[in-house]
């Protein structure tokens, strides 16, 4: 088992190589964001959250370099603020509404979602596109329903959601790294 893991693993990297024209884009859409003095937004939920908490540290501490930080904020983090929103409108909201108050046109949202189906997802998607943010989605399978919305968009060619937020941490590390070279 440990073996078929680490072998699919590799399959599914190995697939990623069909999607670097995306993924160049992606890096340069972060860049130009940066460099506008803008910022980057993320969300997901379940293991997908902890991924844009993670890209989003990358983003605010360090990736490799000693760098000034970057504006980078996870929509995933702030615990009283989700469940406020819950709570009071309801869950498809926690992430659109937080983009409503926080987000700025030319700004980017990176959205994670390994069916593509998350409802807040599709719903920050949505009010992004709404504002003028640029929308970036990173999903898996065949890309549910975020692959129907005005969206840049990385499908990860795989059915096992563990490959799939594996490639979509591999994704935020390379844009990272891209990042860090750059500036």
């Amino acid at each position: 088992m440990i073996k078929e893991s680490i072998l699919n693993h590799i399959e599914v990297s190995n697939l990623l190589l069909n999607d670097l024209q995306s993924i160049d884009n992606l890096c340069q859409i972060a860049l130009t964001t940066i460099l506008s003095s803008k910022k980057i937004l993320l969300c997901g939920n379940g293991g997908s959250a902890s991924d844009a908490s993670h890209i989003a540290a990358e983003f605010i501490g360090k990736f490799q370099k000693d760098r000034r930080p970057l504006p980078a904020i996870s929509l995933a983090d702030n615990l009283s603020t989700i469940t406020s929103i819950s709570n009071d409108y309801c869950f498809e909201e926690v992430f659109s509404r937080q983009i409503v108050g926080i987000g700025e046109g030319s700004d980017l949202l990176i959205a994670l979602s390994t069916s593509g189906n998350s409802r807040n997802v599709v719903k920050a998607i949505e009010t992004a596109n709404n504002i003028g943010i640029n929308c970036f989605a990173l999903t898996g399978k065949d890309g549910g329903e975020i692959s129907k919305l005005d969206c840049d968009l990385i499908k990860v060619n795989s059915n096992v959601t563990a490959r799939i937020q594996e490639m979509h941490i591999l994704i935020g590390h390379i844009i990272c790294e891209y990042i860090d070279s750059k500036i």
